[in-house]
C-alpha cells in the first residue's frame, strides 16, 4: 500500500513481533512501531491513530482478534484503536481450518459484519505443518485490491450483499498446435477489480478466470479455464444460480478448424500454412437470447476508436444484438486498456449513456460499473 502512494501506520500485536521484528516493520513502513497504549502517552496513540485512519485491515486476523474485536476487549494498542475506528475496517482471516469453522469464530465473524466491518473470506490452501484448507491468508496483492476499492468507495456498506455474481476475466487462447495458439493482451485486471469490489460490497463471487497470471481475487472463488470453449461451458454452469454475469473477460472470436497434433513447423520452399479459422461460441449472446428468468448480463466492449459518439454507437449495437442490459464499453490499442492499471470507460443501456467514466483507477472503475448495476437489479418487495 505505501507503494501506492498511501501512509501506513503498522500496529502490530506482542505476537506479531515474534514474526517480524519492530525494526523491520518501521523500515517498511516509515512509522513508529508499538504495541501498547502507554508508549507516547502525550499522542493518545490509539485515539490518534484511529482519527486519522481512512481504512484499518487486520492481516492476517487470528481467531484470537476476531474474538476480541466482536467482544469489544481493548487490551493493547490493536484493539483499542479498533474499538475508536469510524473509518472501514477490513479483517482478513488466517487460522486453521478447524478454528476457522468453530462456531464460536463463525459467531465472531457474523458479529463483525453485523457491525459494518469487511471480513474477507480466507483462502484455500497450504496452512502451517502439513494441513491444506481453508484459513490460508489471502496473497497480499489480492489484500491490497480489496483495499483500493474500499478506499475508493470510503466505505464497506454491503449493498450486494445476498447477491451471487459471475465474472469472467482474462483472454481465452485457443490452440494452433501444441506451442502455439491464438490469443490477446487481455491482463484481467479489470476484471480482477470488479471482483475485489463485489467481494467489498458482500456478494458471493466467483470468477471464470482465463490464462490470469495474478494472486486470485481475495475472497472470490475462481475457476481457471483456457479456451473459449471452456470458459463457456464454466460460465453457463455458475450462472443459473447467478443474479448478475459481468463479462469483462476477452474471448477469442476465432478458432482454427483444426489444430495440428504436432508443431507447426516451416519448410524448405518457405510455403506458409493455411489456417482455417471458424467462430466460437458467443456467451454473452446465449445468455442474452435464452429467455426465462436470466440473471442481469453486463458485456464488455473493447473498440479500437476513439471515445465518443462512435464508441457508443457500436456498444449500443452490441447491447441490442447480445440481448445485454448493460455494455461497458472502452478505447484499446497499444497504450491504453489493456495491460494498464487505468482505464476510461462509458457505460451503456437502452436508455442510453449511463455513465461516462474519465481514465482512472481499475478500482475505481469497478466500483462505478457496480453502482450502475445496482441501479438495474430488482430491489427488496419489487414485483
Amino acid at each position: 500500500m505505501r507503494e501506492s502512494g498511501h501512509d501506513v501506520r503498522v500496529v502490530p500485536t506482542q505476537s506479531a513481533l515474534e514474526f517480524v521484528g519492530r525494526a523491520t516493520w518501521e523500515a517498511l513502513s516509515g512509522n513508529p512501531v508499538t504495541t501498547t497504549v502507554f508508549d507516547d502517552v502525550h499522542e493518545v496513540a490509539h485515539v490518534r491513530i484511529a482519527q486519522h485512519a481512512q481504512l484499518i485491515v487486520v492481516a492476517p486476523a487470528t481467531a484470537n482478534v476476531l474474538a476480541k474485536a466482536a467482544s469489544g476487549i481493548a487490551d493493547d494498542l490493536l484493539t483499542s484503536t479498533l474499538l475508536m475506528a469510524t473509518a472501514p475496517v477490513v479483517f482478513a482471516p488466517a487460522m486453521h481450518t478447524e478454528m476457522w469453522h468453530h462456531p464460536a469464530t463463525q459467531a465472531n465473524v457474523s458479529t463483525l459484519r453485523d457491525r459494518g466491518a469487511l471480513v474477507v473470506e480466507p483462502a484455500s490452501g497450504r496452512l502451517t505443518g502439513v494441513d491444506s484448507g481453508p484459513g490460508r491468508l489471502p496473497e497480499a496483492a489480492a489484500l491490497a485490491e480489496i483495499c483500493e476499492v474500499v478506499l475508493d468507495r470510503g466505505s464497506v456498506s454491503a449493498d450486494l450483499a445476498g447477491k451471487r455474481v459471475v465474472i469472467s476475466a482474462g483472454g481465452t487462447r485457443e490452440p494452433l498446435d501444441p506451442v502455439r495458439f491464438l490469443g490477446n493482451r487481455s491482463s484481467g485486471r479489470q476484471g480482477w477489480a470488479l471482483a475485489a469490489a463485489a467481494v467489498a460490497r458482500g456478494a458471493h463471487v466467483d470468477v471464470v478466470s482465463a490464462n490470469v497470471d495474478l494472486p486470485d481475487p481475495a475472497g472470490a472463488n475462481v475457476v481457471s479455464v483456457g479456451t473459449g470453449e471452456e470458459l463457456h461451458k464454466a460460465v453457463l454452469e455458475l450462472s443459473g444460480a447467478a443474479d448478475v454475469v459481468i463479462m469483462a473477460a476477452a474471448v477469442a472470436d476465432f478458432r482454427p478448424d483444426h489444430v495440428s497434433k504436432g508443431k507447426i513447423k516451416k519448410t524448405d520452399d518457405d510455403s506458409v500454412p493455411h489456417i482455417s479459422l471458424v467462430r466460437t461460441v458467443d456467451v454473452l449472446a446465449e445468455l442474452g437470447t435464452s429467455g426465462g428468468d436470466r440473471p442481469l448480463l453486463v458485456g464488455f466492449a473493447a473498440e479500437t476508436v476513439d471515445p465518443g459518439p462512435q464508441l457508443v454507437g457500436l456498444a449500443a449495437h452490441k447491447l441490442a444484438s447480445k440481448g445485454a442490459d448493460l455494455i461497458v464499453a472502452n478505447s484499446v490499442g497499444v497504450d491504453r486498456g489493456f495491460e494498464s492499471a487505468v482505464n476510461a470507460v462509458t457505460i451503456v443501456s437502452a436508455s442510453g449513456v449511463e455513465r461516462d467514466i474519465p481514465s482512472t483507477s481499475k478500482a475505481g472503475i469497478a466500483n462505478a460499473v457496480w453502482d450502475v448495476v445496482l441501479q438495474h437489479l430488482p430491489r427488496a418487495g419489487d414485483q
